[in-house]
């Protein structure tokens, strides 16, 4: 399969919450992150979300800062009975957070 990325992605030993903001009850879910990079997130959930729908999240980095951030689903997978991996970019995130991501993209790699 080709690579279509346009950014590396990283395995962050993260949890985020999500709330609803396109009219669905503010449902909290915590989620499992499998990769990140500086314009999205792959996540595992148990919690069936919508694809398109835009949700709020609390993302904790390496360095234990949390980003506010707004992201909006556009791949859904399901894994098991009751486990979806999800595809997510993130919406309006602030230049300073997405260069934060992009730091440890770097080290990261320079470690290799």
């Amino acid at each position: 399969m080709e690579e279509r990325r346009k950014n590396r992605r990283m395995d962050l030993s993260a949890s985020l919450i999500v709330k609803g903001v396109n009219g669905e009850a503010d449902n909290e879910v915590s989620i499992e992150i499998s990769d990140a990079s500086k314009t999205g997130v792959g996540f595992i959930c148990a919690s069936p979300l919508n694809i398109g729908a835009v949700y709020e999240a609390n993302l904790t980095i390496w360095t234990k800062e949390v980003l506010h951030t707004f992201m909006e689903i556009v791949r859904i997978e399901k894994l098991e009975a009751d486990k979806y991996h999800y595809g997510a970019i993130f919406i309006g995130m602030p230049e300073m957070d997405a260069k934060r991501i992009e730091v440890y993209e770097t080290i990261e790699t320079m470690e290799q």
